[in-house]
């Protein structure tokens, strides 16, 4: 006879992003805190701001302005549903 045993994670033994990391995700969520840069080669790159210093971060590279813009926006919108899960699991559905 085969025994499965499974075993199953809750959301509270998932690790738990750094108050540090969630700082830095509500910081990169700011489209003030980003800039588009040309390089030598003509491509864009895509930076953020550090949150203590003036330094910036490449992020990515785009052909065009359009692109490094909907990068950036995309960027933005990935950290923002980052955040929202630091608040605990999304209920989507209960039964009674």
């Amino acid at each position: 006879m085969t025994f499965l045993y499974t075993r199953t994670n809750t959301w509270s033994s998932a690790p738990q992003p750094t108050e540090e990391t969630i700082k830095l995700w509500e910081h990169i969520t700011k489209k003030s805190n980003w800039r588009i840069v040309q390089l030598p080669n003509g491509f864009l790159q895509t930076e953020y701001k550090h949150l203590d210093s003036d330094e910036w971060t490449d992020v990515t590279r785009r052909e065009t302005i359009d692109g490094a813009e909907k990068a950036i926006d995309a960027s933005i919108e990935h950290y923002t549903k980052k955040l929202e899960f630091t608040k605990g699991p999304k209920v989507i559905k209960t039964f009674e």
